[in-house]
């Protein structure tokens, strides 16, 4: 966790600036992202709560993602990680969430969404959430090692003040 110490520092600046918290909700990643952000001193500060949500019935439980939407774009894919980024805000008191679903391998990839497919989304509230598509590489603690990478440096970006705000 060490590896991502600057990014964490980062972000825990910009959240105390603005008063933010923030949740997590994980899949593919289980709890790497919380891990990374709660190894830090003072984390209590900012870091509301992480969901842990590897199966389906996790997201529809703890989330609120609707099970239809997971059977009608599966659980890696734009639609279910802008839902498990809404329903962390919904079901915590934070303002910032981050979710990610993705397949780390070795197995489970599939022409359509090949190992290193990783769906990545951000809501703040009282703005829409935005999600990514990455294509990673590498073995599985390496896809997710970058996901959790990639995951820090956007809620940098997005507990920056809005423009205009």
């Amino acid at each position: 966790m060490q590896a991502f110490e600057p990014l964490v520092l980062a972000l825990a600046q910009a959240l105390r600036e603005r008063g933010l918290k923030v949740a997590t909700a994980e899949s593919c990643t289980g709890g790497l992202i919380a891990a990374a952000c709660t190894a830090v001193a003072g984390s209590s500060d900012w870091f509301e709560r992480g969901f842990v949500t590897y199966s389906n019935e996790a997201k529809t439980e703890s989330l609120g993602v609707d099970a239809q939407l997971i059977a009608a774009h599966g659980a890696v894919s734009r639609e279910v990680a802008l839902a498990m980024a809404d329903g962390a805000l919904a079901h915590s008191k934070a303002q910032l969430a981050v979710a990610v679903t993705g397949i780390a391998g070795p197995g489970g990839g599939s022409k359509a969404k090949p190992v290193g497919t990783v769906w990545l989304a951000i809501a703040r509230a009282g703005e829409g959430a935005q999600a990514e598509l990455l294509q990673l590489t590498g073995d599985r603690a390496a896809i997710r090692e970058q996901t959790v990478q990639r995951a820090l440096q956007r809620l940098i970006e997005r507990a920056e003040p809005t423009p205009g705000g």
